[in-house]
């Protein structure tokens, strides 16, 4: 799904009203038929007073659509108009010169210096008081409103956008905190970004009629992932298949008090379908491994407490790196050397990504088309402190085109950045998978696709939604978010792939 900025929205509506010889209000009308009738199917009468703040745009005439189609619906309704300036857009005049006049709903005014609305019980809060043409953040009598209202024990929904939230460029200070936001078709660059994240609450989409030709005519960096095009990517398994076809790894990974990491990392190789997995570990953890996981060969290295050396690696289809390996000298040594000889891509995270963070000059020796997977503090580590969310995605996406590999910053909204300059965010995952071993799980499944011959892109992309995916069927049907382990993730890996292979 693509991601487009403010200008290419405002673009696509003015296209689609001009191919479709329609009014601007038949599309504000379209935006709020849509918001009712995912309202309906969550909400009913029964769940209270629906009070909507409308400021004097285009997201206020939504509102108002909102508000006079909800009113018909059997719904109460208070309409607060916020006079945030003098002049209100035409399209907002027109829908409030449609609303009705019989007294189905209450329309009041809030004006600079107002005392705050209060309400009796809680119900719902609908805000379209700021859409996406803000320019500077909200400050004074209106930050107070909004501050007001994330207070209010009422449900809150945005429709479009978060009152306060720049689409495209960092400087939001005060934000509607919304429960669920209720965006047109396409998402919003913000919304993707961790600090955003509490604000949008719940992502929904409705379809307004948007035109497809111009949305598919509009060039971006910026996709979010959807489970159909994550379904495309899979490989058929074929019948006269052995445990050869499906790939050898190799995981060199592990340490003296870091065994788990390169026992879940091995778990998910094999889970997401790769024939043959291979740990290279410490002495200290053969017996570990061979106990916690039978399936799994072991390359034992000569030290007894960590990696000091690589195994010849001829033999492996995909070859993973770092997890809990820690940064020792000798494990240092014996990466560089490994790096500096073997020029093929491979998977690094976890302490691999932190030795190569200590000398600039180790970057040189990643070869070209390998993954990195940090996390946010390991990617800090490795190209330095950001001022924002904006500028660590900017720089994550300088840096893969500058080393030309594949960064998979994870976290909320992990994001794959390309050696071509794109940017993929997806959209499973829950906050139960930041719990330990989550990250060796991924690097596990990641390398595990590499194996079976899914490319380097086709690889991040479905490893982090079918990782994302395992987490988000082990917290709804499952262990729930607060108790989830890493061992949950693997063993909902195989229900994510019935999903994923029912799409179709």
């Amino acid at each position: 799904m693509k991601i487009l900025s403010v200008d290419q929205i405002r673009n696509l509506d003015t296209k689609t009203i001009e191919l479709a010889e329609m009014r601007s209000l038949d599309l504000m009308e379209a935006a709020g038929q849509s918001f009712v009738n995912w309202f309906e199917q969550v909400y009913s009468p029964d769940d209270g007073v629906v009070n909507i703040f409308v400021g004097p745009g285009n997201n206020g005439g939504d509102g108002l659509v909102i508000g006079r189609l909800l009113s018909k619906k059997f719904f109460e309704i208070n309409i607060w108009i916020c006079h945030l300036k003098d002049k209100f857009s035409q399209d907002f005049k027109a829908n409030q010169a449609a609303l009705p006049a019989s007294g189905e709903l209450e329309v009041r005014s809030i004006k600079d210096g107002n005392v705050y609305p209060v309400f009796e019980e809680p119900g719902i809060i609908i805000d379209a008081i700021l859409g996406t043409g803000i320019t500077k953040p909200i400050e004074g009598y209106w930050a107070g409103l909004i501050d007001h209202l994330n207070k209010d024990l009422s449900e809150r929904v945005s429709v479009d956008i978060p009152s306060g939230m720049f689409a495209d460029s960092a400087g939001s200070k005060t934000i509607f905190r919304a429960d669920c936001t209720f965006t047109f078709e396409i998402p919003k660059f913000s919304f993707l970004l961790p600090s955003n994240i509490p604000y949008v609450g719940k992502l929904v989409f409705g379809q307004i009629g948007l035109n497809h030709q111009i949305l598919q005519e509009s060039s971006t960096d910026k996709y979010l992932l959807t489970q159909y095009q994550i379904a495309s990517i899979l490989k058929d398994r074929p019948e006269t298949g052995h445990k050869g076809t499906f790939g050898h790894v190799l995981l060199a990974m592990g340490s003296y008090g870091k065994m788990g990491a390169a026992i879940l990392a091995a778990r998910a190789s094999l889970r997401v379908g790769a024939g043959l997995v291979t740990t290279h570990i410490p002495k200290t953890g053969n017996a570990i491994m061979q106990i916690a996981f039978p399936e799994a060969m072991v390359s034992v290295d000569k030290n007894e407490l960590l990696i000091s050396e690589f195994p010849s690696v001829e033999k492996y289809d995909a070859v993973g790196i770092g997890c809990g390996i820690g940064t020792d000298e000798q494990t240092e040594k014996a990466l560089v050397d490994f790096l500096t000889s073997y020029k093929l891509p491979v998977i690094l995270d976890a302490d691999a990504l932190n030795i190569i963070g200590k000398h600039e000059k180790y970057f040189s020796l990643i070869p070209m088309g390998s993954i990195l997977t940090p996390h946010p503090r390991e990617f800090e580590r490795l190209f330095g402190k950001s001022e924002n969310d904006y500028a660590r995605i900017e720089l994550l996406q300088q840096k893969a085109i500058e080393l030309k590999v594949f960064i998979l910053l994870k976290g909320s909204r992990s994001c794959l950045a390309t050696p071509n300059g794109n940017l993929f965010f997806n959209s499973t995952g829950n906050s139960g998978m930041a719990t330990a071993g989550s990250g060796d799980v991924l690097s596990g499944i990641i390398t595990g696709l590499v194996a079976q011959g899914y490319n380097a892109q086709e690889a991040s992309l479905l490893g982090m939604y079918l990782h994302g995916m395992a987490g988000d069927i082990s917290a709804q049907e499952g262990v729930g978010e607060e108790a989830m382990i890493a061992s949950d993730i693997i063993d909902n890996i195989g229900e994510s792939f019935k999903v994923l292979n029912n799409v179709f």
